[in-house]
């Protein structure tokens, strides 16, 4: 009897572990990042931090229900899961709330909640319950297509909600599909792709276009019997063709605010007044982000005392910009411990995931890490200045209840997912 009970207890305790470590330093981050005065009520709930408590303790309903519930119902309703998904997505054109130009909320009242974040597991499921069907094979074209369906479908109708930073997410798809075998030429196709936009929007489409021909018939007379003449006259004529729709989608597709980011990151501009003028408008958030950060030192200047977090330097740091206080009050030990805690989870969930018997909990629990890691390596990346500005939250980290809710669900089904490999006898 006492065996019994114990099955229903059998979880990957490090993986939960890890999870409440971040979402708990986070609502710390979110009570320095958001506190008004000297004094603080932590129960507020008209502020950020006591709102992010609401929301915690409504997670822990969340995780109950998710592991209560049949491991089998999450592959046998993947289907009908994402169908939902995709249909709450569509509403939003019709019902959808504007919040900070992009329409991808719903709202009841003062109660908002945001869809796409719970695309992502939706897609999860989708595309591992696609993939782990007996008569998928990644490797043929035509399953290629379909799983390319299955994930382009939520990024369109978020990317047509004006909500970038969502849509790149679904590129962490890609990590999945390379695991159970997509041909790597893909790989080397986008790394491709990526290189000559960033060469074509920095140096141009005609000097980007020599760089392309001198690589690639350099590589011909290198491996002749790899690649024909006519075959490297077509990959220069691609390149040729992707460095002016770089550039015309750069200058006619994307907006204004889009441009100014793309052009501060690459450092486009060359007149110093301008740039400086640039940095004002379109970089305030990344500039007083980094002077945070820089401030921290090693150590950092404590909980509650960072002066440009105080001082609501940052606009929104509890969003998006939490990984700025994290760098001031704590430090770069802080900063170095947050980054441990993630990458661990990362690892965890990586080596869950192979440990899975069925294919399905596998690609999903890859699809799980991919989906954190992308979050996490762009939010750290535009917090920092590697990258662009694109509004993407920081796993668990952020304030926001639809992404812990969303990050919630993704993680906890993975364990429960894994709870039926653990409690096999």
């Amino acid at each position: 009897m006492i065996r019994e009970t114990n099955r229903h207890f059998r979880f990957d305790w490090i993986t939960i572990f890890l999870f409440f470590l971040l979402v708990g330093f986070g609502w710390l981050n979110i009570v320095s990042a958001s506190h008004t005065g000297e004094t603080i009520n932590y129960f507020d709930f008209s502020q950020p931090f006591g709102k992010q408590l609401i929301f915690i303790f409504l997670t822990f309903i969340l995780i109950i229900l998710i592991l209560a519930i049949d491991a089998k119902f999450y592959e046998r309703f993947s289907s009908i899961i994402y169908i939902i998904s995709m249909l709450s997505l569509v509403g939003l054109f019709i019902f959808g709330k504007n919040v900070n130009g992009a329409t991808s909320w719903y709202g009841i009242g003062s109660f908002t909640i945001q869809p796409s974040e719970f695309a992502k597991t939706a897609t999860a499921l989708a595309v591992a319950k696609y993939i782990s069907d007996l008569n998928t094979n990644i490797k043929l074209f035509k399953d290629q297509i379909q799983t390319f369906v299955i994930i382009i479908i939520p990024a369109v109708l978020v990317l047509l909600q004006n909500d970038t930073g969502s849509t790149i997410v679904y590129g962490a798809f890609f990590f999945v599909l390379y695991r159970e075998g997509l041909p790597k030429y893909y790989l080397t196709i986008a790394i491709s792709v990526i290189l000559l936009s960033i060469l074509s929007l920095k140096f141009g489409y005609v000097i980007t276009s020599i760089i392309a021909g001198v690589i690639i018939f350099s590589y011909h007379y290198l491996n002749k019997k790899i690649l024909r003449i006519y075959q490297s006259l077509f990959l220069l004529i691609l390149a040729i063709g992707i460095s002016f729709g770089v550039k015309f989608f750069y200058q006619s597709i994307l907006k204004p605010h889009q441009q100014e980011r793309i052009s501060l990151w690459l450092r486009l501009e060359k007149d110093p007044e301008k740039l400086e003028k640039m940095k004002q408008t379109f970089a305030y958030n990344l500039n007083e982000s980094e002077k945070a950060i820089s401030s921290g030192g090693i150590t950092g200047k404590g909980f509650m005392e960072g002066t440009r977090t105080t001082g609501k330097f940052v606009p929104e740091q509890h969003t998006d910009y939490i990984f700025s206080t994290v760098g001031e009050e704590w430090g770069f030990l802080g900063s170095s411990f947050v980054v441990i805690v993630f990458v661990l989870l990362l690892l965890r969930i990586l080596h869950l995931a192979e440990l899975q018997k069925s294919q399905f909990s596998r690609v999903y629990g890859y699809g799980v890490a991919s989906i954190i890691f992308v979050h996490f390596l762009v939010n750290i990346g535009m917090v920092m200045g590697l990258i662009p500005t694109i509004g993407i939250p920081l796993p668990l980290f952020s304030y926001g209840g639809s992404g812990l809710w969303a990050f919630t669900i993704l993680i906890f089904i993975f364990i429960k997912l894994d709870s039926n490999r653990i409690n096999e006898w």
